[in-house]
């Protein structure tokens, strides 16, 4: 017989391992504030100094956030598995106009692509028969209202401010993909992808996994999502408890504050050129709203990062024409602004 361990019990006796985990995640989240509060006062730093502050800032939020991350994606990944990229496009296809940009983004949510994977997606789609305005319905959700922003959002700013974004970031991506729909700009994608022969489905012939290989799938979305984004969000983090601790609140209340009308465009106009992902910009807005900028302003800023960023176009551009990478580009940002004064009036 084989000796039970931690490293076979996931695959021998999943839920007890769902329910040991649970347990140990459960007490390590409840010592984070008095562990950062007791290291920050055995350091040699004045615990109200702007470095204690920072310190404090760094220490409590870093593995409070990982620990929010691991739990949802592993959650997810469980989630995940009913969903291949298959199953997926089978979904979307031949589904009625605006059904099918609703479905197209919210399955956004739920599965694990990101604007890296925008090409093969993409291309995807088209073999699949999804209609061009579904597809970008998807291709807006999947990386702006992930599992990833979601739980940030949620660990860091409470259930209202998530709650509010994912309906929004949600409004966005359906209303813009059923806009590039009407337009009827298929002859905008580039000639070898419209040649492309459409593939036929393989959604029925997907396996059924047990409940051990469901476990396995989100332990490895964990080793996965977070072994690759951790590193941003420690940045992010460290960024803004640089952020936290000297930057005066006075400077960030006049350039993103909610009194100057045209903050929400300039943030949309500043984080396009950039690229990151949710991981790392969302500690970076918490520093920011911290010191006085407003809601709005500063998620404007983090949709346009993560929704718009240059490179995803970059990457588009080897199956979209100029104009429509354009159109694409104009809808989610007019979207994106409309969020950012509607978070700036309502909070």
């Amino acid at each position: 017989m084989t000796e039970l361990t931690l490293g076979n019990l996931p695959r021998r006796h999943p839920w007890a391992f769902v329910a040991l985990a649970a347990l140990a995640w459960v007490a390590l989240y409840a010592l984070l504030d008095p562990s950062a509060e007791a290291i920050v006062r055995a350091l040699p730093v004045v615990r109200e100094s702007s470095l204690g502050d920072a310190l404090h800032f760094f220490i409590y939020d870093a593995p409070k956030v990982l620990l929010l991350l691991t739990a949802v994606v592993f959650a997810m990944g469980i989630v995940n598995s009913y969903f291949t990229p298959e199953r997926t496009r089978a979904l979307l296809a031949n589904r009625p106009a605006g059904a099918s940009n609703a479905a197209a983004a919210a399955l956004g949510i739920v599965t694990p692509f990101c604007s890296c994977s925008a090409v093969p997606l993409f291309i995807g789609f088209v073999q699949a028969g999804v209609p061009l305005g579904v597809t970008f319905s998807f291709l807006i959700s999947a990386p702006m209202v992930n599992e990833v922003a979601l739980t940030l959002l949620f660990g860091l700013f409470g259930w209202r401010v998530a709650l509010l974004y994912l309906g929004l970031g949600l409004a966005v991506a359906i209303l813009a993909g059923w806009v590039i729909g009407r337009l009827r700009m298929e002859d905008h994608l580039e000639e070898w992808v419209r040649e492309m022969p459409k593939a036929v489905s393989a959604a029925g012939a997907a396996e059924s996994l047990s409940a051990a290989e469901r476990v396995v799938a989100g332990l490895n979305s964990v080793r996965e999502i977070v072994g690759k984004v951790w590193p941003y969000i420690v940045l992010g983090i460290a960024l803004g408890a640089v952020i936290h601790g000297w930057v005066p609140e006075n400077f960030m209340a006049a350039i993103m504050g909610r009194d100057a009308w045209w903050s929400v465009p300039l943030a949309v106009f500043i984080g396009v050129p950039m690229y990151a992902n949710s991981a790392g910009v969302i500690p970076v807005v918490q520093a920011l709203l911290a010191k006085g900028a407003a809601l709005g302003t500063v998620l404007a800023f983090m949709m346009s990062v993560i929704a718009l960023s240059l490179p995803e176009a970059i990457i588009l551009r080897k199956v979209l024409k100029p104009r429509l990478i354009a159109t694409f580009m104009g809808v989610v940002a007019g979207g994106i602004l409309i969020v950012g004064y509607v978070f700036n009036a309502v909070l």
